[in-house]
C-alpha cells in the first residue's frame, strides 16, 4: 500500500500528467495534496488500473484530498513549445489551482522545469511509489479520457472514445482517410504532411 506522503510533517503535492504520447488532444496534469493518513489498497499508477477502478478512486480522491487541481494545455501550445514543456506548464497550472499552498512538489519523472517558487523533487515512476503522485495520475488520466470521449462525439471517425488519441492503427488509418482535425498535434511526425502516404501494413 502506498504511503500518502514521503514526509508526514510536510505538505506535499503529488503531480503527474497524462497525454504525452497521443497524436491528438491536450496534455492534462493534476496536483493532489492528500491527508497524511490517507490509505487505499488499490491506489497505484493509474495505467495499472481498470477504468472502473480509476473512476471509483477519483471520487474518493476528490472528496477526501486536502486540495486538488487539474489543468490542461492545448495542442496549439504543445506544437509551439513542445510536449515536454507543455507537460511542465500543465503541472504548474494544476499546482496554481490548489486551494492550499504546498511546501514541496513531488513530480513523477526524472526532471521538471518549475514555474512556481516551490521546492520540488523528481521521483522516477513516482506514481507507483507515492500516494499523492498516484492520486494525481488518476485525476489526470480520467479527466483527459473524459475530455477525449466528449471530443469523439464531434469527430467520430477517429475512435478517440477508445484510443484517447494515441497512434493506434485505426487512428492512423482515420488520419490517412480524413486528414487532421484542429485537435491534432501537427508537430508530431505521424501528423506530418506525409501521413496520406503512410504504409499501414504493419
Amino acid at each position: 500500500m502506498l504511503k500518502a506522503r514521503l514526509d508526514i510533517d510536510v505538505i506535499e503535492a503529488g503531480c503527474d500528467e497524462a497525454g504525452r504520447g497521443p497524436l491528438a488532444g491536450p496534455v492534462v496534469a493534476a496536483a493532489v495534496i492528500l491527508p497524511a493518513d490517507f490509505e487505499d489498497e488499490y491506489l497505484n499508477d493509474s495505467k495499472k488500473m481498470t477504468d472502473k477502478r480509476r473512476r471509483m478512486l477519483r471520487e474518493r480522491i476528490m472528496k477526501e484530498a486536502l486540495a486538488w487541481g487539474v489543468a490542461s494545455v492545448s495542442p496549439v501550445v504543445i506544437d509551439r513549445i513542445n510536449i515536454l514543456n507543455a507537460s511542465y506548464l500543465a503541472m504548474s497550472q494544476a499546482v496554481a489551482r490548489l486551494s492550499i499552498r504546498p511546501h514541496e512538489l513531488l513530480i513523477d519523472g526524472n526532471r521538471y522545469k518549475s514555474h512556481e517558487d516551490i521546492p520540488f523533487r523528481c521521483i522516477v515512476k513516482g506514481d507507483g511509489k507515492v500516494g499523492s503522485i498516484a492520486a494525481a495520475s488518476v485525476l489526470a488520466k480520467t479527466f483527459r479520457d473524459d475530455y477525449m470521449t466528449r471530443l469523439a462525439e464531434r469527430y467520430p471517425a477517429y475512435g478517440w472514445e477508445h484510443n484517447s488519441g494515441y497512434p493506434t492503427r485505426d487512428h492512423l488509418k482515420a488520419i490517412a482517410e480524413h486528414g487532421l482535425t484542429p485537435h491534432h498535434r501537427r508537430s508530431y511526425s505521424l501528423c506530418s504532411p506525409m501521413i496520406p502516404g503512410l504504409d499501414l501494413e504493419w
